[in-house]
């Protein structure tokens, strides 16, 4: 993996080069939304002192695993801060607090400061403080989607000379995302893909399978809602915010949601056109939270949501009934979206070497398993699996077929804005069932225009 990554960044700063002589090229902006954050329920920006969690028993075998991998005990930290940032559920801190940050702190000597502050809100506190020339974090934990606007802000440091940080069972594509222009400014940490949970019950009742094309989709959108005189397949499709699913629809047909009105977006929205009647009307309502209450209490029988929905549904509500499914392909083939967080520093820490620390313990073997036993995240890692529990395996499973196929959203700087025309286009098309051609031209003029002015 690190020579995969090593070559990454030698092609991308190739490409980069190539690029800036024939016309220059955009630096990337973030996103609106998040993917593993995906409506956390913790208070924003709380800030949680490791020392006085509650004590939840701790891994004492963490140091001598850690020194395996270069991150011996040591007390050469002792007496400093590492201030760091991550956006967690409630249920996802217990495990930072009572196991994976206090064995940091026993390992390197160290205290660590923990905040809870969305991905959405990373950029604003860090051009703040940043502007202020007083810098207070350290490392941020910074979803995928929201990477673009800190690197084109010049808010967070180069870590290429690091690349060797990450291990060589790194899969998936999450290295890659952390790549801007050639140079590395993030290191990958929780890679995430949203994956297709079901009702078994329901299913079978109706005598339907889990969907594998857009074909079998619409079939069993049609015969659930038949059966029970409401839309009970559910797609997040709330048209504002992140377009994760509608980049996915447009991908699947071969289509570049950055031009609109190509042959591939073309099928993929008169598709959606044709599957809106069928669906829930909780389509419009769906986030990561509100799915899985959806799922939990059989107002959907069918639903798309990241891996963690599986602690929080089957798990830990009992639902047994619920299965997962990879998902469905196209008409060009199989295609899921990255997603996830990353650990970056910014510019002006003044802990710069614990940062580093840091981020090889957060990527350490005992650590990812530590976090996929107690969180049920999935690992990067390669080397984490052979004791994922039994209730556990076939999510994890088909999260990584799913991660296999993931591609990151697009690295451009007007994303933001880009996302937005793409949902309101997608509202057009299918509430308002606008004409799919007449709209998709008009959206793309905008796009064009918003691309020409960010060149």
């Amino acid at each position: 993996m690190k020579k995969y990554l090593k070559k990454t960044v030698a092609l991308a700063a190739a490409t980069a080069l190539c690029a800036g002589v024939l016309g220059g090229c955009g630096s990337a902006k973030n996103s609106t939304e998040t993917s593993s954050q995906a409506d956390t329920t913790a208070a924003e920006s709380s800030t949680i002192t490791t020392t006085e969690a509650q004590a939840g028993g701790t891994n004492s075998e963490a140091a001598d695993a850690e020194s395996e991998e270069g991150i011996a005990q040591t007390d050469q930290f002792a007496g400093r801060t590492l201030n760091v940032t991550m956006a967690l559920s409630d249920d996802e801190w217990k495990a930072m607090n009572n196991i994976v940050l206090p064995e940091f702190e026993k390992l390197t000597g160290c205290t660590v400061k923990a905040s809870q502050v969305e991905a959405s809100d990373v950029e604003k506190q860090l051009q703040a403080m940043h502007n202020a020339n007083n810098m207070k974090i350290d490392v941020i934990s910074q979803d995928v989607g929201n990477m673009n606007g800190l690197v084109n802000a010049g808010l967070v440091e180069d870590l290429s000379d690091y690349a060797d940080i990450v291990p060589d069972t790194a899969i998936g594509k999450l290295s890659e995302a952390g790549v801007f222009d050639g140079k590395i400014y993030f290191l990958p940490y929780r890679p995430n893909a949203e994956i297709n949970y079901y009702n078994t019950d329901m299913f079978d009742k109706y005598g339907v399978k889990a969907p594998t094309n857009w074909d079998e989709l619409y079939d069993v959108a049609k015969t659930l809602k038949e059966k029970d005189g409401i839309g009970r397949l559910c797609l997040k499709l709330k048209m504002d915010g992140d377009a994760i699913e509608l980049v996915e629809f447009i991908r699947e047909a071969g289509g570049d949601p950055l031009v609109l009105n190509d042959e591939g977006c073309v099928e993929a929205f008169t598709f959606l056109q044709k599957l809106w009647p069928e669906l829930s009307e909780n389509t419009l309502t769906a986030g990561f939270s509100t799915v899985n209450q959806y799922l939990a209490t059989d107002e959907v029988y069918y639903a798309p949501n990241w891996p963690f929905t599986a602690s929080v549904v089957v798990k830990d509500g009992g639902k047994t009934n619920i299965a997962a499914s990879k998902g469905y392909e196209g008409p060009a083939g199989y295609v899921k979206t990255l997603g996830g967080e990353m650990l970056g520093i910014p510019v002006g820490s003044q802990n710069k070497d614990l940062a580093i620390e840091y981020i090889k313990y957060m990527e350490s073997k005992k650590v990812q398993e530590t976090l996929m036993n107690e969180n049920g995240w999935i690992s990067f890692r390669s080397d984490v699996y052979q004791d994922v529990a039994d209730w556990q395996k076939p999510f994890v499973e088909v999260t990584q077929e799913a991660l296999a196929a993931a591609e990151p959203l697009p690295h451009v700087k007007y994303w933001r804005d880009a996302q937005q025309l793409i949902n309101d286009c997608a509202k057009e098309i299918t509430v308002n069932q606008a004409d799919v051609k007449t709209t998709l031209d008009q959206y793309a003029a905008k796009m064009q225009e918003l691309k020409e002015k960010n060149q």
